[in-house]
């Protein structure tokens, strides 16, 4: 009730085979369509009562069970050619009397437009408050360059005097039949509409009517939507890789919502997310991070910021998200309901860690470069170490590289947290075959260019093994070490711990691997064998699978 106004919702089922065989009865995400409409006019805070009104035994049955009253038509209200006015005006009158009462406002909901809001009814029924309106039609913005067509001169014509780009033409709307809202006095057997009329808005979704399977899967997809949450950061030591891995995956992400998180203290990490055009928030500690994620309410909540602590994981768990980690090998995985490592590819005996570089995600520039043909001479040597290098790994093959007969172009990639580059660059800039870059943007097109690449122990060596470039690895630290992925069978030479190399052993491999063509081919034919583009795909599917049993109460 509103304003001591009694109100009653109307839905009628009139085309219930038009377009999709069984269309109201048919389960939409596990549920009936018509489900659907009962239960957002139910969620009003303002509707009293809700009608279905159907000559269809089964849709009776299903309404019933989803707590409506039934109206079931017979005669000529049941026949094809019947008035959904009709329809409208039998509905209300059956239920007054039913209920022995009058209803002062009678809502129609079109069952075809699941996606209507109960918000949207309430706003609707507040209109009410002027006594001068009496009806409320929901309608869709709908501003286009149109047409029409002239039956009698057979042309068309345009409803326009003067080409506009979009924003600038006038707002223009289409009623969408979702939603009528009238007051009862106007509810007719011939009508069920005022003369003074005004309109709601409704959302874009809101306004889908089902008339057809693509619209069919274009609502499921909405109803099946999740607000996903991606709390990522970046910094000198790690580098901007979690922020590009965050994008990759919210590039894929077209049919959920999704926000993305940033510490506000890791601007390389905010520089990057602008530059890709992305929407984000940034916090300023972890109780400001827990009231954004209480803003956006997300499904899923996943970490991308390394080891997590117990009081943080708990408070995740304490709000019911379900929770994701990255790279996470600390607490994390006690409190987590998923932990992806694709470095890390030992067994852990824990039901909910996935390890190994089927859950790598590369950034989409990979994704269409072709693998690299493998040619008789090396003409391009690519060394990129990400991070600070604190070895300083890309100065000592540099060094090592110069001392032998190889005589051409040598580009090196430093990550942002590289100190004294302007030092590196002024020792090798009388050398016309040396590029020394830092953070660039299509690295892709560097690792496919080269015929060799330097690196890490680290996920660079995933993105080299994606385009099947001849790779020698080396670790930088103790937990490179255990990243057995850069190794023999792989297509790898993995060279161990870089602060252990001499001089000579690095001229040694460099200069055995440049002069055996053979030897690159079988690496890249070793490399092309594993399927690196396919880890997003992966990871989803296991979130799916886990997140099922989360919302059954089966989580781990």
């Amino acid at each position: 009730m509103f304003n001591n106004n009694k109100i009653l919702v109307v839905i009628p089922i009139m085309d219930d085979s038009i377009g999709i065989p069984r269309k109201y009865s048919r389960l939409m995400n596990n549920k009936p369509l018509i489900s659907y409409s009962i239960e957002l006019a139910k969620a009003s805070q303002y509707v009293d009562d809700v009608v279905v009104t159907t000559d269809n035994s089964e849709l009776a049955l299903i309404s019933e069970k989803f707590g409506a009253s039934v109206i079931r038509r017979s005669g000529d209200l049941a026949a094809a050619d019947a008035s959904l006015e009709q329809v409208i005006y039998d509905a209300m009158v059956q239920k007054e009397k039913l209920a022995f009462d009058e209803y002062d406002i009678v809502i129609i909901i079109q069952p075809s437009s699941p996606l209507l809001k109960s918000a949207t009814l309430d706003k609707a029924i507040e209109r009410f408050e002027d006594f001068a309106i009496e009806s409320i039609i929901g309608v869709v913005e709908d501003s286009h360059l149109s047409w029409r067509y002239d039956d009698d001169n057979q042309r068309f014509f345009p409803n326009y005097i003067e080409r506009l780009k979009k924003q600038d033409l006038p707002k223009s709307f289409r009623e969408s039949g979702s939603v009528v809202v009238s007051r009862r006095g106007l509810i007719h057997e011939d009508s069920y509409i005022g003369s003074n009329i005004d309109l709601i808005v409704l959302s874009r979704e809101e306004s889908i009517d089902i008339q057809n399977y693509d619209d069919w899967m274009v609502v499921e997809s909405h109803i099946q939507k999740k607000r996903v949450a991606f709390i990522v950061n970046s910094n000198n030591e790690i580098g901007n890789r979690p922020i590009h891995t965050c994008l990759s995956m919210a590039s894929k992400l077209i049919s959920h919502d999704f926000i993305v998180l940033l510490d506000k203290h890791y601007e390389s990490g905010i520089k990057v997310i602008n530059e890709y055009g992305y929407d984000y928030k940034v916090y300023d500690g972890t109780e400001e991070l827990l009231t954004i994620l209480k803003e956006f309410n997300p499904h899923i909540v996943i970490n991308n910021i390394q080891d997590t602590f117990e009081d943080y994981m708990l408070s995740l768990k304490n709000e019911g998200y379900f929770v994701v980690n990255f790279d996470d090998l600390g607490v994390g995985i006690d409190y987590a309901d998923i932990v992806f490592d694709c470095l890390y590819e030992h067994d852990l005996s824990e039901s909910n860690v996935y390890t190994g570089y089927k859950y790598y995600v590369l950034k989409d520039e990979f994704y269409f470069q072709p693998t690299k043909v493998i040619t008789q001479d090396v003409n391009n040597v690519l060394i990129i170490f990400e991070g600070t290098d604190s070895n300083h790994l890309s100065e000592l093959f540099l060094d090592a590289i110069l001392s032998t007969n190889y005589n051409n172009k040598i580009n090196i990639i430093l990550g942002g947290g590289y100190e004294n580059i302007e030092e590196l660059v002024s020792k090798y800039e009388s050398n016309p075959l040396i590029q020394i870059y830092q953070n660039v943007s299509d690295v892709s097109e560097f690792m496919f260019k080269a015929d060799i690449i330097i690196t890490s122990a680290s996920k660079t060596m995933y993105d080299a093994c994606s385009l099947a470039v001849p790779t020698i690895c080396v670790c930088q630290n103790d937990l490179e070490k255990t990243h057995v992925f850069a190794n023999a069978s792989n297509g790898f030479i993995n060279m161990g711990m870089g602060e252990q190399l001499t001089k000579q052993e690095i001229v040694d491999q460099f200069v055995a691997l440049a002069n055996n063509p053979e030897l690159r081919i079988e690496m890249n034919n070793k490399m092309k064998r594993i399927d690196l583009k396919h880890g997003f795909d992966n990871i989803k599917s296991v979130v799916q699978e886990k997140y099922v049993d989360f919302k059954n109460g089966d989580a781990k």
